[in-house]
């Protein structure tokens, strides 16, 4: 088998393609052949060196990756309701950027159907994502003004189109004139352009009281504004820090990661309680441990993709050997949906 294999933190050049001996099969277990593997920012965090759970589950050299699509290679033992060739998609603990996994039985789903194997690829990590963020923890009302940032990439996209789905008034705010008509077409109501008029004017003119939920993973440049501009009673949701990290292939620096790790608003839990606000973060490592909400979580997604409330990303797509030129793409936040690999 293929596999993309990271040995020591860095750059583009730290991503290897590397031959690996086939991982056994152990019972309950399936061997899926990968015809396509997700590609998302957490991805390059791991590269980066910054991600805690591959740290803690895995460590180095570590395969990065959470989501394939792909076929039924091989069934390990007691698993007898799927057969050899069938067309799936699965949610990988890292390794998924790769020519074939070995992946337990209850993260492995059906595809939505009429999905290719690019889009398919493209919808676990991000629609769980926004699944958690919105229905686990935000639980926006009918109604209820929202803001999503990065409307158009990956988890904003999902955000956008679930929260119109639930009748919510629905803020998009991307950081191009490239991605407006994305973010609109996904759902939003108002799509605000950062590049080409003031982020949180434009916001406070279509929310005057403030906002139920705010979902940001920007970090440090937004994450204090967002806070101010929740209603009482409303929600800050917190799944990622990008702003924090470097860009396009920076080398890491400790003295800049420090300042903006300062930088980053602290919470006071009197402030919180005299607002009647709440901040609240996640990500969805801990899933793994919880297969029950798993499987709820991607049985959601896809009964609602295979009702078009949730429709597929733009995705692009990269040989797997380019994988570097994937995540220089992704670095940049130039583009727009999803992009994905091909072994």
């Amino acid at each position: 088998m293929q596999a993309i294999v990271i040995h020591r933190a860095g750059s583009y050049d730290q991503l290897r393609l590397e031959s690996r001996p086939a991982a056994p099969l152990p019972p309950g277990h399936l061997r899926v052949a990968v015809s396509a593997c997700g590609v998302n920012y957490a991805d390059c965090i791991v590269r980066m060196g910054l991600y805690a759970s591959a740290r803690e589950y895995v460590g180095w050299p570590i395969t990065p990756g959470f989501e394939v699509a792909g076929t039924v290679a091989e069934l390990g033992e007691g698993v007898d309701d799927l057969r050899e060739g069938d067309e799936v998609l699965a949610v990988t603990r890292f390794g998924g950027y790769a020519s074939e996994v070995v992946v337990p039985r209850h993260q492995v789903f059906r595809r939505p159907r009429g999905w290719s194997d690019e889009q398919s690829a493209a919808i676990p990590a991000v629609g769980l994502t926004a699944w958690y963020a919105l229905l686990e923890l935000a639980h926006p009302p009918a109604g209820a003004k929202v803001l999503v940032h990065s409307a158009a990439g990956g988890v904003g996209g999902v955000l956008v189109q679930l929260a119109r789905h639930l009748g919510c008034e629905v803020v998009g705010v991307v950081g191009g004139s490239h991605k407006v008509e994305t973010a609109r077409a996904l759902g939003a109501h108002r799509v605000i352009d950062k590049s080409s008029e003031p982020l949180w004017p434009a916001a406070e003119d279509f929310a005057p009281e403030g906002y139920h939920a705010i979902f940001d993973a920007n970090g440090v440049e937004t994450l204090r504004a967002s806070y101010r501009h929740v209603a009482p009673t409303g929600r800050l949701v917190v799944y990622g820090f990008a702003t924090m990290l470097p860009r396009t292939g920076q080398r890491r620096s400790w003295l800049r990661l420090a300042w903006h790790y300062l930088r980053t608003p602290r919470f006071d839990p009197l402030a919180l309680t005299n607002d009647n606000r709440s901040v609240m973060g996640f990500n969805l490592s801990y899933l793994f441990e919880h297969t029950e909400r798993l499987e709820r979580g991607m049985e959601l997604l896809l009964g609602w993709a295979d009702e078009g409330v949730l429709r597929p990303p733009p995705v692009e797509s990269y040989p797997l050997a380019e994988v570097g030129r994937a995540h220089q793409a992704l670095e940049s936040g130039r583009t727009v949906g999803k992009l994905v690999l091909r072994p």
